[in-house]
């Protein structure tokens, strides 16, 4: 039966949650000629002997030629793509000489990447897919770094250990903690300290306002500010289409550190949200949320160029 060769395939995998599909044709390659015998023009059916028509020899004839005139597009497409993929994802000297990269905006204008940009977002999606790995020494090194950037004055404890939870980890064990956020999420902490120290300090000790009896875990809190900055800038799709990621991507041709950049303003930013809302440890959710609104209506204004346009950026301190 013909029904029998219909085959539904699904494709998984979207970020959004969406599938799309598409009806597999494979096994309907004949469904475009008779199923039970070859027709004249004139709609009689030929005879046992097998032969037809002068017309009927010249229309498979062009059929045929069409057929593999199709296939030859079809191949040159595929080379051309490749081709293209190749020299503009490779990061090559050619690519770098190649004008920039055309991308569809919100309001449907062009965009154009810049090859410093592209390369930029390509060692940022790197960094992204990076998991925390206790078992390397890197990761091991960068968790203690953050121990010494947080408690300068005070000796490293092992890494399995119950000092860990006054940085805000949920367990004597930090590794523990990393499944949503990544390495990337500890490389922020770091950055942060590092180039905020005043404002690092003072969200970790809640130096700021009149806090809640039950306050924010910080370590935890910066992982899920991590998690929060990749939807928000659609850095988990091949390219961002919002308003908010493409600002992001302008952002990142002016300043190679922009995700770390935004993710220091983002924490502090959060903070003032809970002190405004004087939430407490059951409202973070909440709070995250209303952060995230904030942080995407200061990127859709119209005269961002750089990180330190942002109205938030004020509120950190070094």
């Amino acid at each position: 039966m013909v029904s029998g060769n219909l085959r539904r395939r699904i494709h998984h995998g979207d970020i959004d949650g969406r599938r799309n599909e598409h009806v597999d044709t494979s096994g309907l390659d004949g469904l475009n000629e008779p199923l039970l015998g070859n027709y004249g023009c004139d709609g009689s059916q030929t005879g046992a002997d097998g032969y037809r028509r002068e017309q009927d020899i010249w229309d498979d004839r062009k059929k045929e030629q069409l057929h593999w005139a199709q296939l030859f597009c079809n191949l040159v497409a595929q080379w051309g793509q490749w081709f293209a993929n190749i020299i503009v994802d490779s990061g090559s000297v050619l690519g770098r000489m190649l004008p920039p990269i055309g991308l569809s905006g919100p309001d449907n204008s062009l965009l154009l990447l810049s090859p410093l940009q592209e390369e930029r977002l390509r060692n940022l999606k790197q960094r992204l897919g990076v998991p925390f790995d206790s078992s390397r020494l890197d990761h091991q090194d960068a968790l203690k770094q953050l121990w010494r950037l947080a408690y300068p004055n005070r000796v490293v404890p092992p890494l399995k250990s119950e000092l860990w939870k006054e940085m805000g980890w949920q367990g004597s064990d930090p590794s523990t903690d990393f499944r949503g956020g990544g390495f990337v999420s500890l490389e922020n902490l770091i950055f942060f300290a590092k180039t905020y120290p005043d404002s690092f300090q003072r969200l970790l000790h809640k130096q700021d306002g009149r806090r809640a009896d039950w306050e924010y875990p910080f370590a935890i809190a910066g992982i899920n500010i991590s998690f929060m900055l990749v939807q928000l800038l659609e850095l988990q799709l091949g390219r961002p289409t919002s308003k908010a990621g493409i600002r992001f991507l302008k952002l990142l041709g002016n300043d190679e550190m922009a995700f770390d950049n935004l993710y220091c303003i983002a924490f502090q930013m959060m903070d003032a949200q809970w002190l405004a809302k004087r939430a407490s440890y059951m409202e973070f959710n909440e709070v995250l949320k209303a952060t995230r609104t904030q942080l995407e209506r200061e990127l859709s204004l119209d005269d961002i160029f750089s990180i330190r346009d942002l109205p938030a950026y004020n509120m950190l301190h070094r």
